[in-house]
């Protein structure tokens, strides 16, 4: 049922589809992203994720005020993950429990990218480089009608910039898969807690209007 391919991005990355969850996204409005996670996982390029900015390494805020759930589901299948202990580490553990034992989890590790010349104006002063933004999706979720990008972080509540890299995977999301902004949702996590935000393209505008008036 899970599916498994190394993709060489650096480092190795361990890019994860739940095939029979998959099949489900092509009647339920989903097909594009279907296409999108099926098409990079035969044959995803390497190229873009080689040079350029990674969003995990993103070190900058737009604004955002995720809203605190401290009885998100994944914060229990985040703490049953880390029992399960079958990895080495704790993402892989979080990731591969979520996704072999979660109705809802259909990827982990998903690879995202976009080209600078696909940025938009309001990226220019963000992102002054020509080479490709890049990343990957901890846990791709879908839940109802909403598709949720996930971002597994050991210590959550300290974090200062996951609503950052979280942002920038919905805004490559949307690109690449062709789906609608207002279709995602974003959020961060541990097995204590989590962080949700709605993404709006309004806080890369706002993020640009600060940076044009620096002296």
């Amino acid at each position: 049922m899970i599916q498994h391919v190394s993709l060489n991005h650096g480092w190795f990355y361990h890019y994860r589809l739940h095939q029979i969850k998959l099949g489900l996204l092509k009647n339920n409005g989903f097909f594009s992203l279907y296409r999108y996670l099926t098409r990079v996982f035969r044959n995803c390029p390497q190229e873009p994720f080689l040079k350029g900015p990674r969003g995990s390494r993103l070190r900058f805020s737009l604004g955002i005020q995720p809203i605190r759930v401290d009885n998100h589901e994944v914060t229990t299948l985040a703490k049953e993950g880390l029992r399960w202990n079958k990895y080495h580490d704790a993402h892989s553990n979080v990731q591969v429990f979520m996704l072999s034992y979660d109705a809802s989890t259909i990827g982990v590790e998903v690879p995202l990218w976009l080209e600078a010349s696909e940025f938009e104006r309001c990226l220019e002063n963000i992102f002054p480089t020509k080479e490709p933004l890049s990343g990957h999706i901890d846990v791709l979720r879908i839940d109802k009608d909403k598709i949720w990008i996930w971002d597994y972080k050991p210590k959550a509540q300290q974090e200062k910039y996951a609503s950052t890299q979280v942002f920038f995977y919905a805004l490559m999301l949307s690109k690449r898969a062709g789906v609608p902004l207002n279709k995602i949702r974003c959020g961060y996590f541990d097995e204590n807690t989590s962080f949700v935000f709605k993404p709006n393209k309004k806080y890369l505008r706002e993020k640009q209007t600060t940076l044009s008036q620096l002296p």
